[in-house]
């Protein structure tokens, strides 16, 4: 009788030791994470490579290098940069374009304030073949026009437009003379693109390359406010970091930032 007793209250515990696990609240699942949507930057560099698939938005360069040239592969890059999915903030496909001042060592410098035919209205006066503020600025105004016009983009009103900024290209020693000249460029730009959703002008550059060439940005430049486009993280997630970064000027936002990855350059669009 003992051992029976015991055998029932082993069976009875064992069988509340169920009923209270089956009574006992169970944790939710948690929901599988989203991938993070990034897209690609390519240009010239990319010419003849593999590119990547399924990019959410992608960012093409126009020039090849040098302010004065052309992407040898532009036209097979906006193929590929049309197949982007989107859902993010940054239209699905966006252009950059070198950008540099190199005064009278180029092979092309303003000496009037007329460009393919056109009266530009210059706000630093007028171009007459030096190296000051008022050449300057028709030399980004220049370069913007063939930039939208002869190297092979098709309604150039329709993109949001970038402007690399890199010390690896020629620049003024007078950050003033290089403000007036990616003024220019911002001045055409705009004038293209004002009214189109999704369209614009943005800046490409590190602090460290813009605070060389552009020194401190006055507020009532045409450059301030611009969105920003941030290289230099090696990771997704210190990419993402960066979107908190003070933008490159005055009212400017972090709006996409670049890491890289297996020989790659990725961008996260920042919220």
């Amino acid at each position: 009788m003992a051992r029976f007793g015991m055998k029932m209250a082993c069976t009875f515990l064992a069988l509340l030791g169920l009923l209270l696990a089956g009574m006992a609240p169970v944790a939710a699942a948690s929901p599988p994470r989203t991938p993070d949507l990034v897209g690609n930057d390519v240009s010239w560099p990319q010419c003849g490579n593999t590119l990547p698939a399924g990019q959410a938005f992608a960012i093409v360069g126009v020039t090849g290098g040098l302010a004065n040239n052309t992407n040898p592969c532009l036209a097979q890059q906006l193929a590929w940069a049309a197949g982007s999915t989107g859902g993010t903030a940054q239209p699905k496909v966006a252009l950059y374009v070198n950008t540099a001042n190199p005064g009278l060592a180029g092979s092309w410098w303003p000496s009037s304030n007329t460009y393919a035919g056109t009266q530009v209205a210059n706000p630093y006066g007028t171009c007459g073949g030096a190296v000051d503020l008022a050449c300057s600025y028709m030399y980004g105004y220049a370069k913007a026009y063939d930039d939208a016009t002869i190297r092979g983009v098709n309604n150039p009103g329709n993109y949001f437009w970038w402007l690399d900024v890199e010390t690896s290209n020629s620049w003024q020693t007078t950050p003033a003379l290089n403000r007036a000249d990616l003024e220019g460029m911002v001045a055409y730009f705009k004038s293209i693109t004002s009214g189109t959703a999704g369209a614009g002008v943005g800046i490409y550059s590190t602090a460290s390359q813009w605070g060389t060439i552009a020194g401190t940005v006055p507020t009532s430049s045409p450059l301030a406010g611009l969105p920003s486009w941030l290289p230099g993280a090696k990771t997704l997630r210190a990419a993402k970091s960066n979107c908190s970064l003070p933008g490159l000027t005055p009212g400017s936002r972090v709006s996409v930032t670049q890491y890289m990855s297996s020989g790659l350059d990725y961008d996260y669009s920042c919220p």
